[in-house]
């Protein structure tokens, strides 16, 4: 189920600094994340916020698993 799917009041919003934190990453990783298309989020006055499960489909989708010989 996508953040589309649920009612607003159900979905979890992250910041960018809680995306970095979570993801292992800087913040000018996840705002050029963001900028790119790569990660949704809305906007917040100046700042974003990240639906806390477009991170871990995010992180599932970008999974690179090592395959068997």
């Amino acid at each position: 189920m996508t953040a589309g799917d649920r009612p607003l009041n159900e979905v979890k919003f992250l910041t960018v600094a809680e995306v970095a934190s979570v993801m292992r990453v800087s913040k000018m990783t996840v705002y050029r994340l963001v900028h790119s298309g790569h990660l949704p989020a809305i906007r917040v006055g100046r700042s974003f916020r990240v639906p806390e499960q477009a991170v871990h489909e995010y992180l599932r989708e970008s999974y690179v698993g090592v395959g068997t010989a």
